[in-house]
């Protein structure tokens, strides 16, 4: 989990992830929505099968990144490449809603959810080469 702004984003920037406040989903909201204890959402995301960033003092995660009863099925084989390729949590969030127009959803987080899921998979692989 990131507490801070990573050093490569300028102040005053943007920051990663939905723009939209309602995108957002506090670590209680989550636990409800996957009928999980709040400790075990907190597990998911040490263990990568989540995301979490602060954003206003308090730990979010996208909406989009959780399908109702459970996380995005690719989402922790991405997470975890991600990682391996040196990205933190902010720089995979970035990455995740970067605006791809070769992808079918727009961003790797949306092609997440549909079909197109390996592709994304494919492209993070490739990030650690």
């Amino acid at each position: 989990m990131t507490d801070s702004v990573p050093a490569d984003q300028a102040p005053g920037a943007a920051p990663a992830g939905p723009t939209d406040p309602a995108a957002w989903l506090t670590l209680p909201d989550v636990a409800e929505r996957l009928d999980l204890p709040i400790s075990k959402v907190h597990q998911m995301i040490r263990d990568r099968e989540l995301i979490a960033v602060r954003r206003d003092g308090v730990r979010r995660i996208p909406v989009d990144l959780v399908a109702n009863k459970t996380a995005l099925k690719h989402l922790p084989g991405v997470l975890n490449l991600l990682a391996d390729a040196g990205y933190d949590d902010e720089a995979a969030l970035r990455w995740l809603y970067e605006p791809d127009d070769t992808l079918s959803g727009g961003t790797a987080a949306a092609t997440l959810g549909g079909d197109h899921a390996r592709e994304v998979k494919r492209r993070a692989q490739a990030l650690g080469f």
